[in-house]
């Protein structure tokens, strides 16, 4: 199992499609409280509502709660427009856990440094006039990649 951290996510509609690409995979939802909605959101219930009853779906108050918690993932490996290195050159294992930042101003540093540069990995942009992907798509990526590595 891999487990998927949205650390403070804003937008409803992403984490719902996110737990939807959770409950699909099998894999743990982390949530980082404070969000930017509330889970009873239409808007994010709309876009993980057939799923949501089969998702794996933890909550936790702060980012101290998380890194307490006993179903935490082994490692994690932060995902980041500012890591120098790229997702495909990483070796998942089970167990791992994927962190992704708010929507609208990423990971704070602080977060940066508690997870170091060695575990933190970039998704290409091939348009540098981008700022970045969807939450939602870079997730989807992410998850998909590490759980190719891990098929038996």
């Amino acid at each position: 199992m891999i487990h998927i951290i949205l650390f403070q996510p804003e937008i409803p509609q992403n984490t719902g499609n996110i737990g939807r690409l959770c409950a699909v995979t099998r894999s743990r939802l982390h949530l980082i409280h404070p969000l930017g909605f509330t889970i009873t959101d239409r808007h994010l219930k709309r876009s993980g509502m057939d799923y949501w009853h089969s998702l794996d779906l933890r909550h936790h108050e702060s980012w101290a709660a998380f890194r307490a918690s006993p179903d935490g993932p082994r490692r994690i490996w932060l995902f980041t427009t500012k890591a120098g290195r790229v997702y495909w050159d990483a070796a998942f294992s089970d167990g791992d856990g994927l962190l992704f930042g708010r929507e609208t101003s990423g990971s704070p540093d602080w977060l940066h440094r508690e997870v170091g540069p060695e575990w933190s990995l970039t998704i290409p942009r091939y348009n540098e006039e981008m700022r970045s992907l969807n939450l939602s798509t870079s997730v989807g990526i992410a998850a998909y990649e590490a759980l190719r590595q891990l098929r038996p």
